[in-house]
């Protein structure tokens, strides 16, 4: 099996009888894993689709295979890649990384100046996500948005998140702030530029320097 085998596409209308099926495998598997995630329903799940704020991955024989969606909170400023979930039959196809991939360029494309996060138990997503530039951050740097941390209510950890004030649970935090990101864009180049601008002075004195010694100054 081959990453080439699925089509990973932003869903839409031809997609929304598959919302049932992913709703179930999304709450069989966090309760495989022992962990919790925020319940969604079909209806909701269906309506991402309907807004273009969805992607799936389907075999090329048309089987379901994965599904990942776009939630927006504090009115825009953050957005979250939520419900990452894979075919249990299409695992170890790198499918995960690329749905992520998928959504992430969505997402930039939607909504470029908003703060990307991520709550997470697993390894394998924290993975991806530090490889699409997201870095670790505490739950203060979050969205503050009352629905977002309504939506861990479904959550089997949600007494251990409200004891301990929403500083902390389970969960690993993490976020792309694309401002922050441009700011270290500016600030490589700048080193780029300072680094040419030396050289060629370097450059210009040393060529100075032979002329010197050739007798032509």
């Amino acid at each position: 099996m081959h990453i080439n085998d699925f089509n990973i596409l932003v869903a839409g209308l031809q997609h929304v009888g598959y919302a049932e099926t992913i709703c179930n495998e999304m709450e069989a598997s966090a309760k495989v894993r022992g962990t919790g995630i925020a319940k969604r329903s079909p209806e909701y799940v269906a309506n991402k689709m309907l807004e273009g704020k969805a992607v799936i991955a389907l075999h090329k024989d048309g089987t379901w295979a994965g599904f990942c969606y776009i939630e927006t909170w504090s009115h825009g400023e953050f957005v979250a890649n939520s419900g990452l979930i894979v075919n249990p039959i299409y695992r170890k196809a790198g499918l995960a990384k690329a749905i992520k991939f998928k959504i992430f360029d969505l997402s930039r494309e939607k909504y470029p100046n908003a703060k990307i996060f991520g709550l997470t138990t697993g390894l394998a997503v924290m993975k991806i996500n530090s490889d699409l530039g997201y870095e670790p951050v505490t739950y203060s740097q979050l969205t503050q948005d009352e629905n977002f941390w309504k939506g861990c209510q479904s959550c089997v950890n949600y007494d251990i998140l409200m004891s301990k004030n929403r500083q902390n649970c389970m969960c690993t935090a993490m976020l792309y702030d694309p401002e922050e990101k441009k700011a270290e864009e500016a600030e490589r180049l700048k080193k780029i530029t300072h680094k040419a601008t030396l050289l060629e002075r370097i450059e210009a004195k040393l060529r100075s320097l032979k002329m010197v010694v050739a007798g032509l100054i």
